[in-house]
């Protein structure tokens, strides 16, 4: 369930992303408010990850404007964008781990490289992680003594080690089981209640939108044609939207 209060956490207004001719995304105006799962679909090649990349502050806008917690990412010096990076998490579509290292030391990274806490409070932090995660005792395994579920959590601790407000998600079930999906989306809604987490998740794994999403934006060819709570998605009279879920309907007959 989403917060009542509405308050938005993150927009963009005007948004328009071209690479030389090639225009990726175009006009995009969404809210992210605090306290939901906001889940952004839509076809292959529509844009989704360019939004997401935009939202993270790792590609500049074309053209209109890309707000967190009030503030323009590209109105802010590096010294307050660095701050800003710090309330959000990301969990990367491949996990991103550092194959050579042990889940510790992956979780360690962000709290060594923007914090100054001591070596021993660091540990604790992680060891604190990994277990919001269901990853307790692992903390000295490598990435590739994982299985595809237990590298993605590793990586979502990574991603909660800074307790950020705002955690983004690249396609978190990718390559993942049914069964392992489902257990990716309890933890999210777990963690969404627990810790008071805004999420919002880029995917096209139906079955996962129709557990964890409360509301939905629809991309089509780069242009933003239908955002609202997911009930109103599933009854759209947009022909995109409305074969989007009838045809995974049909998949999952």
């Amino acid at each position: 369930m989403s917060s009542d209060n509405n308050q938005v956490l993150a927009r963009v207004t005007g948004l328009k992303a071209a690479f030389g001719d090639r225009v990726i995304l175009n006009g995009i105006d969404l809210e992210i408010h605090s306290g939901e799962i906001l889940a952004i679909i839509g076809g292959s090649g529509s844009g989704k990850t360019t939004l997401l990349k935009h939202f993270i502050g790792l590609l500049k806008p074309t053209s209109g404007s890309v707000e967190l917690f009030g503030s323009n990412w590209w109105d802010l010096d590096e010294p307050e964008r660095e701050q800003t990076r710090r309330s959000i998490g990301v969990l990367f579509q491949n996990g991103a781990l550092l194959g050579s290292k042990t889940l510790a030391v992956n979780v360690a990274v962000p709290l060594e490289q923007h914090t100054h806490l001591p070596d021993e409070v660091i540990l604790r932090v992680v060891r604190m992680k990994l277990k919001q995660v269901r990853l307790e005792g692992a903390a000295d395994r490598l990435p590739s003594e994982l299985s595809g579920g237990m590298r993605k959590r590793a990586a979502l601790a990574r991603a909660l080690a800074m307790d950020p407000k705002l955690l983004f998600c690249d396609e978190p079930s990718a390559g993942l089981d049914p069964e392992t999906t489902y257990q990716l989306d309890q933890l999210l809604l777990d963690l969404r209640a627990g810790l008071g987490l805004t999420i919002v998740v880029v995917t096209h794994e139906v079955a996962s939108i129709m557990r964890i999403a409360d509301r939905i934006a629809y991309l089509e060819k780069g242009r933003l044609i239908f955002v609202g709570p997911l009930p109103e998605a599933l009854k759209s009279s947009l022909a995109p939207v409305a074969r989007f879920f009838e045809i995974a309907g049909q998949r999952g007959q």
